[in-house]
């Protein structure tokens, strides 16, 4: 633990100094300390509480550093920030919070460092530093945060239904916490988690949203998605994704449970990339899954068709979640729509045209694919996964040697629906979209080679095949 060192940054002696002359008590909390004792990255952001006003503390300390940046005042929170080089440093009076039972916006009231330690989430984000100059370093701990630290223990700092029940976001926060921090929930704090998860009902969707992408994009997002569908909170807001969960046997065949493959695709993915939507990608690819189940005496369990529909899902499951139905939405929807695309290719014999559509269809977001259809191998058995990940070997080679000689990645048509217009001397019509399909099938096809001349000659004969003849 080496709180000196860190200490040593001039903002905290510019804060103790502000403090001082201001005659308030001052302390950095939360996030920062927590992150310093775990020796963490140093945080840029900085939450300082002092007894009295925030607003006038940031103030001072902006007039005493002398810098251009403009103290942001939130009056109705009584908080103010600062920026300062590439620090964010957030001021705020000690408070006392009540709550009422419909809404976990609390009523605030001034309040002492104690007031203050008491409303903090859990014991671990309760740690206050005093930079007073009198007692400047004091670490104080009521809760016995740095022991759970060193214990890897989330623990709310009081009675754990109060904590949950007065703000629900927390129980998200907790689940949060553990993922990212690799932190146990203390027993007590999971039971109140689960007996509050419909308490959850008065938090809006965007907030939980929030907290479940930062889940989403820890190390191991898996811990947090069985805590979440251990306590059944995943069932308040994610119903979708609980339907995955099950094995269902007719006649001695089972299927595998599709919620916690998911989940080991979706870790296979973390170790690969650190992209929010493709990890999207890893949690949707299978979501059709539990409404194309199928039983046949032949084949056993099917899901024909869960890769369509499944793409059809993802605009509707985003706006339930409040996620952005823009491009990251699309990059998404394609991802799972094309997700089988390469693994029917690793299985068969590879043919150029097969290639060329998945260049086509796929685009710039090839590579992410072919990283998700890896991800996607968790057979338990090692000669399996040995002889996919070898076969999809073959299909990159393929498609690095078709991408380099074809260039059909992104392709535009060599020839343009304005060209076609004055070649032919036609009005925009019908034709015109079926002499440039045709083109690109046959270039996807191998028919012709992706350049202009060849292009040119075949949509010549193909014209002449629909009656239509160039101009004199």
């Amino acid at each position: 633990m080496n709180l000196k060192k860190h200490l040593n940054n001039t903002i905290f002696k510019i804060v103790s100094q502000a403090a001082d002359e201001l005659g308030y008590e001052t302390y950095v909390i939360g996030g920062y300390v927590r992150d310093v004792l775990l020796n963490s990255n140093e945080p840029k952001d900085i939450d300082f509480v002092c007894v009295g006003s925030g607003i006038e503390l940031a103030q001072k300390v902006k007039s005493i550093l002398d810098t251009e940046s403009k103290v942001q005042v939130f009056k109705n929170f009584g908080t103010a920030m600062l920026k300062h080089n590439d620090l964010e440093l957030e001021f705020v009076g000690a408070r006392k919070e009540s709550y009422r039972i419909d809404s976990r916006k609390p009523i605030v009231e001034d309040g002492t460092l104690e007031d203050d330690q008491n409303r903090r989430d859990f014991s671990i984000n309760a740690l206050a530093i005093q930079l007073n100059a009198s007692h400047f370093g004091k670490l104080i701990d009521p809760f016995n945060g740095l022991k759970d630290l060193e214990n890897k223990i989330i623990r709310t700092p009081l009675e754990p239904n109060k904590t949950y029940s007065d703000d629900p976001l927390r129980i998200m926060r907790a689940i949060r916490f553990s993922c990212q921090l690799n932190f146990t929930i203390e027993e007590k704090s999971l039971k109140a988690i689960t007996e509050n998860a419909n308490r959850l009902n008065i938090i809006s969707q965007e907030r939980i949203t929030d907290e479940l992408n930062k889940i989403i994009l820890s190390k191991i997002p898996s811990k947090g998605f069985k805590l979440l569908f251990n306590t059944q909170l995943l069932h308040q807001f994610f119903p979708k994704m609980v339907e995955l969960q099950g094995i269902e046997v007719i006649d001695n065949k089972g299927h595998k449970d599709n919620f916690y493959h998911t989940l080991k695709v979706l870790d296979n993915i973390s170790q690969e990339s650190d992209s929010l939507w493709l990890r999207w990608a890893a949690i949707l690819h299978d979501i059709a899954k539990p409404d194309t189940k199928r039983f046949e005496e032949k084949h056993g369990w099917t899901f024909h068709g869960h890769e369509f529909l499944g793409s059809k899902m993802v605009p509707k499951i985003f706006k339930s979640l409040k996620l952005p139905l823009n491009e990251k939405m699309k990059y998404v929807q394609k991802l799972v729509r094309l997700h089988l695309r390469p693994i029917v290719l690793a299985q068969e014999i590879v043919t150029d045209s097969a290639v060329r559509r998945l260049l086509f269809d796929a685009g710039e977001d090839i590579d992410d694919l072919m990283t998700l259809c890896d991800a996607d191998i968790t057979s338990k058995n090692p000669e399996k996964v040995k002889r996919y990940l070898e076969n999809f070997k073959v299909v990159r080679q393929k498609i690095k040697d078709v991408e380099e000689r074809d260039h059909i990645r992104n392709m535009q048509p060599p020839i343009s629906g304005e060209e076609i217009i004055e070649l032919f001397d036609l009005k925009p019509s019908r034709e015109i979209g079926l002499l440039k399909s045709a083109i690109k099938e046959a270039i996807l096809d191998g028919e012709i080679s992706n350049n202009k001349d060849e292009a040119h000659d075949f949509l010549i004969e193909k014209a002449a095949e629909m009656g239509i003849k160039p101009k004199r």
